[in-house]
């Protein structure tokens, strides 16, 4: 069934506020299951069309949009969720802004698109937890860094028996939080090992030379099991590594290059996963080599590397089999 009706509804920490595309009617609800409560029964009242026929449009803002986001899918109920820069751009200029205003924008947005967007649907719980595990982890990870180079600094200057409780508490928050970054890598593994689809993606992943553990879960958890990307290349502008043309007419002649829109995160990530393979895989050592000697930009052959290693990942996961170095088998 056609999408006849749009609702826009901008969330914030504790009240959204919705908007009716077609009767511009506006209310402000709490976000809570009460609230969403509220909202349908509002919307029913409101609007001449059949739920299938509505979809709800907001923005992706995380912990807030999470518990709205779980009650409409548990009913069916077709939603879209959407980058906010997506919304800001495809609406021109514009002066002023308020809830009602961004609830009408993101109505319009949904309106205009409603034939193109595609409703949302929620990975499985086991996909959510690791995103969830994954970003204390990176949290946990920073915060240890930071007193590492702070006490390592100390170490160099300060006289210990002077500092003695400065040292002290540090390295036993260091201790601490290692301690809590391998519970989290615990936890991480026991969801992998209770799913057999996930299993079997993180083995076959984990298999490409270069690709290592933590990235296999990031690559697992942001494609959500290899399902929400059709191809590497979609992956690949994603995250930020899939270049670009820069040209335009006769007079804008700039170098193809990668869009700073991206999931930096996972940029990171395979960026040191092509600098390992440079190091510990012949094959990608042999590539690297040959094209700086031939005089061509060290980062753009990186990037190429980062490319290769997930078309790799995708290939073996598609195939379902694990990749197979076929240099060691050359004559």
């Amino acid at each position: 069934m056609k999408i006849k009706e749009t609702v826009g509804i901008d969330i914030s920490k504790l009240k959204f506020d919705a908007r009716i595309h077609s009767t511009q009617i506006f209310k402000t609800f709490d976000n809570s299951k009460e609230g969403f409560k509220e909202l349908l029964s509002w919307q029913k009242s409101n609007s001449s069309h059949f739920d299938s026929e509505t979809l709800f449009v907001f923005e992706h803002t995380g912990l807030y949009s999470y518990q709205l986001s779980i009650f409409l899918s548990e009913r069916n109920l077709p939603f879209v969720m959407v980058p906010g820069l997506a919304i800001k751009r495809s609406l021109g200029i514009s002066r002023g802004k308020d809830d009602k205003i961004d609830a009408s924008k993101i109505a319009l947005y949904g309106y205009r698109l409603r034939e193109e967007l595609k409703p949302t649907k929620l990975p499985s719980e086991a996909i959510m937890g690791l995103k969830r595990l994954l970003s204390l982890r990176e949290r946990l990870v920073k915060q240890r860094s930071g007193y590492k180079a702070s006490l390592k600094e100390q170490r160099r200057v300060l006289v210990k028996k002077e500092n003695v409780i400065l040292f002290e508490v540090q390295q036993k928050m260091i201790a601490f939080l290692t301690k809590q970054i391998a519970k989290i890598e615990f936890q991480m593994n026991e969801i992998i090992d209770q799913d057999d689809e996930l299993k079997n993606i993180f083995k076959l992943v984990s298999s490409v030379k270069g690709i290592g553990e933590q990235t296999s879960l990031f690559l697992i958890a942001f494609t959500e099991g290899f399902t929400k990307f059709k191809n590497a290349r979609q992956f690949a502008s994603y995250c930020g590594i899939a270049p670009f043309p820069n040209s335009s007419g006769t007079s804008i002649r700039g170098k193809t290059k990668v869009s700073h829109l991206a999931n930096k995160k996972i940029k990171s990530l395979l960026d040191l996963c092509a600098k390992t393979a440079i190091q510990h895989n012949p094959e990608m050592r042999v590539f690297y080599n040959r094209r700086v000697n031939d005089g061509n930009n060290k980062m753009s052959t990186i990037n190429i590397i980062r490319n290769k290693l997930l078309a790799r990942a995708f290939a073996v996961v598609k195939r379902r089999v694990p990749y197979v170095d076929t240099l060691k088998y050359a004559a």
